[in-house]
């Protein structure tokens, strides 16, 4: 019985890769949580036939096609359209009385990834009467993803899926009316392009969207470690306006982080924060 020998993962060897990768090709990696980057190479060791992380980082550094695929790996972008429906009904139920209040709003979608979650609020604001008003800026700092998702063009079989979620949400409307199929795919409507801003934006190395009314970074701050995280926390605070919303993941919380004091819990439960008009 032939033995496969598993790929030999030494915790030394990580953080040299990840400095490798940044010095090379700028992406920064390295304040990223170690179990998740652990197991995202082990995954990439076993799909390349590879059987150490010094190998990997040999082939990372000469092949830059092979690079942009473990640049993919240890990015994060699983997302769906209206994800974790709760959260959106929240959105519409507490967050839009409070952007109907400013007569102009920015909203930052911080790492959109393919853009799913963009379209998404796209649709609640413009069933709510208030997208017209809206400028949505949605970042990622891979080029690939922002590209997609400026395309809007997502497989028709995942809508079925995405239109469950839109019911829970709360729709005021059918999930049809904001795309069109062609062929084996659906492409969202241009009224829901229109107020979108694509743009690549790294969270661990750039600065601050200035006079933001509302940030949705959702999913993303789970990946990073403790202090990565105090800081983008920090640079969301500065980001945003007295009063300004801060949606996070359903498994992140401001809790625990040193700049919780700085916000109020809108909904806990969905983790919509409120950005104090004072620190008391």
């Amino acid at each position: 019985m032939e033995v496969v020998s598993k790929p030999d993962i030494n915790d030394i060897e990580i953080p040299l890769l990840l400095e490798a990768i940044f010095q090379r090709y700028g992406y920064d990696f390295r304040s990223y949580s170690k179990a998740h980057v652990k197991r995202r190479i082990l995954q990439r060791l076993r799909l390349s036939g590879l059987e150490s992380v010094s190998m990997l980082q040999h082939r990372v550094l000469a092949d830059p096609s092979f690079a942009s695929e473990v640049l993919k790996d240890l990015s994060i972008n699983v997302t769906e359209m209206f994800r974790d429906p709760k959260f959106y009904a929240a959105v519409r139920e507490k967050v839009v009385p409070l952007l109907k209040t400013w007569s102009y709003c920015k909203i930052w979608h911080a790492g959109c990834s393919t853009g799913e979650e963009v379209y998404s609020m796209a649709i609640l604001l413009s069933e709510e009467g208030v997208y017209d008003r809206t400028q949505l800026y949605a970042t990622d700092f891979n080029y690939d993803v922002v590209k997609q998702a400026r395309e809007g063009i997502y497989p028709i079989q995942q809508m079925k899926r995405h239109a469950m979620n839109y019911v829970s949400s709360g729709a005021r409307a059918s999930f049809t009316d904001h795309f069109y199929a062609k062929y084996d795919s659906a492409i969202m409507n241009n009224n829901l392009k229109k107020n979108i801003v694509w743009a690549h934006h790294n969270l661990v190395t750039d600065g601050d969207f200035t006079e933001t009314n509302m940030i949705v970074c959702r999913n993303v701050l789970i990946y990073f470690n403790k202090d990565l995280q105090n800081k983008v926390i920090r640079l969301f605070h500065q980001s945003l306006v007295r009063g300004g919303i801060l949606c996070l993941g359903h498994k992140e919380t401001l809790m625990f982080s040193e700049y919780g004091k700085y916000f109020e819990a809108l909904d806990e439960g969905q983790r919509i924060y409120k950005k104090r008009y004072a620190t008391e």
